[in-house]
């Protein structure tokens, strides 16, 4: 058998060493870009490795309580869950989808839409989700179904305090009232932790505290709860009594200018945000202005008698009931004749307040006006605050002082005429106002003489007996002193026709003041809309009954309330 040549093929030398010179030469390379990445760039391939694994996430902090001045609570915040899903890992069988939309009460399509999303990782399908619920879906064992821990505020008092603490959103953050006005106090600080998750997003280890959550500061407010439940529930049956459009109430500590009761009507439940619209929602007390009428009148005789134009009993002609200033007619709800000082505030005369002021300089007069705060904040706290209209004294025309006197020409918060009417309350003292609890003596701005302050509180007493416009403002037991204003409204520029804001601003016991009250009812169309008759008589509930919870002695008879019949002197329209 012939066997087959072999033949053997000599490659170059050349050849060979070239390959392997460009084997040595890759090892080379990939041993520097081995120690270049382990030694110089350590740091960085580091921290893109974490982050396939490692997070960084946020702790809430507990927002803080808020409390009357007791220590009933008004607003706290509970644990809840927030349901959220990843579209992207999701296995959700068609029973389960139907639990699920029943536990969560909603309907079955918007859930499959919302996880559905071909895009997205993260989609809520409900926040703020109670435990017990929160407990189920959890046994339901979704895949791609998971939580987040947050919380909700919840107002034991529901509408009773809404205006006062307002509410926060579905973040927590304060939107309206105190919620809003003291947010940065109440939401502490969030924390923050490194923590490890698997390819499911889920935490699997804690890894470090970065920064612990400081929880928010609790707030003890000036409000008492028992005086608030029960000017609350005053102003609801006098604004459905005279078929009113709306009412406002405050009650202040005459001598610490605390605020111990803030309502208005209509309100809402913060409870139920489906019940907020923007006319519930309006803190009338402290954002809506208006004229104050007659309410205004007792400043002017102050300042007036301050400087030494009057006294008590300097005698005035208000006949035959009106008085030409001007082109101007300005006139008495009848013809009063003549009057002293403390009869025209008695008896709420726009005549002989009119004279008064015509005999005063506007600028003298303008000065009682703004160092009682009229035309500025009170600095309460509350967000949105309105300041009012003082227009400046070089301005006026001698019809507008007269009718300023008598609180027409100037508008102000029922807030900022409640704060005033502590200068006649503290013996010519101009309180601060605050709503949070005050534990120290408060020191005001003297505004007038005490001797002046003590006139003018006679003077308003005598407007809550017989003979006067408010003698439905009294009290069995206790001395009272006030003041009713009665206004046209407002609108478009234009003073309407049979539409009035009707007001009654009062203190009690008129020998050692303790409490301030101011009444407003916008629009009463019952039949009655003077002050005197709308008003008054919310202030006498209220008072009556803060006077008793408070335990304040009397200081008069218990049968000191005198009856009377009503006449057309009751009324005080300007």
């Amino acid at each position: 058998m012939i066997k087959p040549e072999v033949r053997q093929i000599k490659l170059s030398a050349w050849r060979s060493r070239l390959l392997f010179g460009f084997l040595a030469l890759g090892l080379i390379g990939l041993a520097g870009r081995a120690a270049y990445l382990q030694g110089m760039n350590h740091d960085f391939l580091q921290e893109k490795g974490e982050s396939r694994y490692s997070r960084i996430v946020e702790m809430n902090a507990d927002r803080g309580m808020i409390t009357d001045r007791n220590g009933h609570i008004l607003a706290i915040s509970s644990p809840v869950a927030s349901v959220y899903a990843d579209p992207k890992v999701i296995d959700i069988k068609p029973e389960q989808l139907k639990q699920l939309a029943g536990l969560l009460e909603m309907d079955s399509t918007e859930i499959n839409a919302r996880i559905s999303r071909e895009n997205s990782r993260f989609v809520y399908l409900k926040r703020q989700v109670v435990p017990d619920i929160a407990e189920k879906i959890m046994k339901l064992k979704i895949k791609g179904i998971y939580f987040a821990s947050e919380s909700k505020r919840y107002y034991p008092e529901s509408e009773f305090a809404a205006h006062v603490l307002g509410f926060t959103d579905i973040n927590d953050e304060g939107q309206e009232g105190v919620e809003r006005g003291w947010q940065d106090k109440l939401a502490g600080e969030l924390g923050r932790r490194r923590v490890l998750k698997d390819n499911k997003g889920q935490i699997i280890e804690d890894v470090e505290n970065i920064r612990a959550p400081k929880p928010g500061e609790d707030l003890v407010l000036s409000i008492d709860r028992r005086i608030q439940y029960r000017a609350h529930a005053e102003l609801k049956e006098a604004v459905l009594a005279n078929n009113a459009k709306a009412g406002s109430i405050v009650v202040l500590d005459a001598q610490t200018g605390e605020i111990l009761a803030l309502t208005n009507l209509p309100a809402y439940n913060p409870n139920r945000r489906s019940s907020i619209t923007n006319e519930r929602l309006r803190n009338r007390a402290l954002i809506d202005t208006f004229e104050p009428g007659s309410t205004l009148k007792p400043f002017t005789v102050a300042i007036a008698m301050e400087i030494g134009k009057v006294n008590a009993n300097t005698v005035l002609q208000t006949a035959p009931g009106m008085w030409q200033v001007g082109r101007k007619t300005i006139r008495d709800v009848s013809n009063k004749g003549e009057l002293t000082v403390a009869q025209i505030i008695q008896q709420s005369s726009n005549v002989g307040t009119a004279k008064i002021a015509l005999s005063l300089e506007s600028q003298t007069m303008w000065e009682m006006f703004n160092r009682s705060g009229f035309g500025a904040l009170t600095n309460s706290g509350f967000p949105g605050e309105a300041s009012g209209i003082l227009r400046p004294y070089n301005k006026w025309r001698p019809i507008e002082q007269a009718t300023m006197s008598y609180g027409h020409g100037i508008s102000t918060s029922l807030m900022q005429l409640a704060r005033a009417y502590t200068i006649f309350a503290s013996g010519g003292e101009l309180k601060p106002i605050s709503l949070l609890k005050q534990n120290m003596p408060v020191m005001g701005q003297r505004v007038i003489s005490r001797d002046t302050a003590q006139a003018m509180n006679r003077m308003l007493e005598m407007a809550t007996k017989p003979g006067g416009t408010a003698p439905l403002a009294q009290i069995s037991g206790y001395r009272v002193a006030g003041k009713t204003g009665t206004a046209h409204k407002l609108i478009d520029g234009q003073y309407a026709n049979k539409r009035y804001i009707s007001t009654f601003v009062g203190y009690a016991p008129a020998s050692n003041p303790r409490l301030i009250i101011a009444v407003m009812i916008d629009e009463p169309s019952a039949g009655k809309y003077f002050g005197g008759a709308v008003a008054a008589p919310v202030f006498s509930k209220v008072m009556s009954g803060a006077l008793r919870i408070l335990n304040i002695p009397p200081d008069a008879p218990a049968n000191n309330v005198v009856t009377f019949t009503a006449t057309p002197e009751m009324g005080d329209e300007g």
